[in-house]
């Protein structure tokens, strides 16, 4: 594909500090751009969520972006973030398929599309009312430094920024450093701590994070940071798929561990019968964590799970 090819379609701004459509939340930011060069609408550049994660993701990262930016968008709220790679272009698209906008920031002009497999996906953000920004001059080249001090942009547009997975060092590590330093909230999506993608999440839960531990605990978080905000026809359906049926599921379950403890193969089957039919050992695992959170079951020295003691008792 020619650098012409590459050029996105689209209504052109540049607005400076002393403009109106300029977003009050990057100038307060420490070191606030000069101006901001964007193809797209201007007015897209509201306060939103960012999403960031590893660029060579895996397939746990992925999902959690797609998982958290499609509930945050489908309750109204305006992804940011890199373009790059991995996780943020996951994101982005979760944000378009949502049909809400979406603002990526460049690490160099907006004529020099980087990287450049993304640029069918940088078309379809201006096209769905998104903008894809800089703060350098259309043609200026990406730079290796340009891309930390593009993480500043991504999370002082933001009230918060959610870390769904960074390794030690990266850039996302760096992102939730900018997010820090202007104030802003970080969220972060847990790792397994044998896993070096999530090395950097995990350090920053350790330092203080606000943990990201499933659904619930995201929608909380999205409700203390934006308030009561719209939720669009069909929000949530992807969490809330079949309502009625993982309650009942739920007690399914609970009914047949107060019965007689049981091991995993057993609960998975139970999953597969009770639970959603797109992702019942997911379902299972969170439901195991959030019944063990609660009291209502333990997991039992030969691994099996049945009722907590006391409840067995009761019972």
């Amino acid at each position: 594909m020619s650098v012409r090819e590459m050029m996105l379609k689209g209504e052109r701004f540049v607005i400076e500090p002393q403009d109106e459509r300029f977003p009050k939340a990057l100038a307060s930011i420490p070191q606030p751009p000069k101006r901001l060069y964007g193809v797209g609408d201007a007015g897209a550049l509201s306060e939103g969520l960012a999403v960031v994660g590893a660029r060579r993701a895996t397939p746990y990262g992925r999902g959690c972006a797609k998982r958290f930016a499609t509930l945050a968008a489908e309750r109204g709220v305006v992804i940011v973030s890199g373009g790059a790679r991995g996780c943020d272009a996951v994101a982005h698209e979760a944000a378009l398929a949502a049909g809400t906008p979406t603002v990526a920031f460049l690490g160099g002009g907006c004529n020099q599309i980087y990287p450049a497999e993304n640029a069918g996906l940088f078309q379809r953000i201006v096209n769905a009312g998104g903008a894809v920004v800089s703060e350098h001059d259309w043609d200026f080249p990406p730079k290796p430094y340009t891309f930390r001090a593009r993480n500043r942009l991504i999370a002082g547009l933001a009230r918060a920024t959610l870390i769904v997975e960074a390794g030690l060092p990266s850039g996302t590590f760096s992102t939730a450093d900018e997010a820090l330093l202007a104030g802003r909230e970080v969220w972060v999506v847990p790792g397994a701590i044998t896993s070096a993608a999530s090395r950097g999440a995990n350090r920053l839960l350790y330092q203080g994070a606000v943990p990201i531990v499933d659904d619930d605990a995201f929608a909380d978080a999205l409700f203390s940071s934006f308030g009561c905000l719209k939720v669009h026809e069909g929000a949530f359906d992807a969490a809330n798929e079949g309502k009625d049926e993982l309650c009942s599921g739920e007690e399914a379950m609970l009914a047949a561990l107060r019965a007689e403890p049981l091991g995993m193969e057993a609960l998975r089957q139970l999953a597969e019968a009770h639970g959603p039919q797109h992702d019942a050992f997911t379902w299972l695992m969170v439901w195991l964590a959030q019944a063990q959170r609660d009291g209502l079951i333990a997991q039992y020295p030969d691994g099996r799970y049945g009722p907590c003691p006391a409840l067995r008792m009761a019972v």
